[in-house]
């Protein structure tokens, strides 16, 4: 199977940063996508971020120029450096990441895996 566990989490005054970390583990062929949404009380998860398997990125206008998401593939990681962060990024932050691995009888399965949520809190 295959696990991914999330840090990087916590408090942070407005302006600071804070980089998240989703490492993968197990019985994994290759990544595909990867991303990063959050859910903040009483809304909707979001997309926040994503990367391809080739490097390309795509971000919610709310955080562009001020988010960076990034993976090393040796790692099967992802990363999101968070600057100048504001009250609004307030969140739980999720990775998922798009996992090919061997399912039965040798076939090749594609799933979507979500990290268990880091909190994000941002405030003075």
């Amino acid at each position: 199977q295959v696990q991914l566990v999330e840090s990087g989490g916590g408090l942070v005054q407005p302006g600071g940063s804070l980089r998240l970390s989703c490492a993968a583990s197990g019985s994994i062929l290759s990544i595909n996508d990867m991303g990063w949404y959050r859910q903040a009380p009483g809304k909707q998860r979001e997309l926040v971020a994503t990367i391809t398997s080739g490097g390309s990125t795509n971000y919610a206008d709310s955080v562009k120029g001020r988010f960076t998401i990034s993976r090393d593939n040796a790692k099967n990681t992802v990363f999101l450096q968070m600057n100048n962060l504001k009250p609004e990024d307030t969140a739980v932050y999720y990775c998922k990441l798009e996992i090919w691995r061997r399912g039965g009888s040798g076939s090749l399965v594609k799933s979507d895996y979500w990290g268990q949520g880091t909190q994000v809190t941002v405030s003075s």
